[in-house]
């Protein structure tokens, strides 16, 4: 990499950083490595017995994330945008009842009650596992389900709500906790 920073430089930015000296000696030097930067790397290192290996894994490791990367687009995507638009449809009936909220808290009111249900806070969704992503991607359509169930039933905006909240707090309580390993 030092010896042909420009030929790194193509893929995105090289930054190095140093570690902290643990007792006596020169500290460690980290390349910060886009996937490009480490395949260019591999491709310019001799394939010994050890570099071979770790060719593998990093493959191995890239794949991993791609796969990662597609539940999040093929599967919770599609199941955000659908519950968001059954909350959409909620604020519509809300309005169309008299309330002045607007649409943007009933949006953040569905997420902060999905997050309330996963045990975690707001910004966290990005470092979920593949099985937590899968139990959010549920609590999305169950909350859907229910909230579309409520309206076509003639529920105002808050008990449509609660009962969406409800339905996702029980499944968490149950179903939930079995996937995620948590005592109920």
């Amino acid at each position: 990499m030092k010896k042909y920073p420009a030929d790194f430089k193509q893929f995105g930015i090289l930054r190095f950083e140093t570690g902290v000296i643990k007792g006596r000696g020169q500290p460690e030097q980290f390349a910060h490595l886009n996937e490009d930067q480490c395949y260019l790397l591999l491709a310019y290192t001799r394939n010994t017995p050890k570099v071979r290996a770790l060719k593998i894994n990093l493959v191995k490791a890239f794949r991993e994330a791609r796969d990662r990367a597609s539940v999040t687009d093929n599967q919770y995507l599609p199941f955000y945008h659908a519950m968001h638009d059954e909350v959409a449809m909620l604020a519509q009936r809300a309005k169309d009842l008299g309330s002045d909220t607007p649409e943007r808290v009933f949006h953040i009111n569905a997420n902060k009650a999905l997050n309330t249900a996963m045990g975690i806070a707001s910004g966290q969704r990005g470092s979920l596992d593949m099985e937590q992503r899968l139990i959010l991607t549920t609590l999305q359509a169950i909350y859907r389900r229910h909230l579309h169930q409520s309206i076509e039933a003639g529920a105002d905006h808050r008990e449509a709500g609660r009962k969406a909240k409800y339905a996702v707090l029980a499944y968490m309580a149950t179903a939930g906790a079995l996937v995620l390993g948590v005592a109920a």
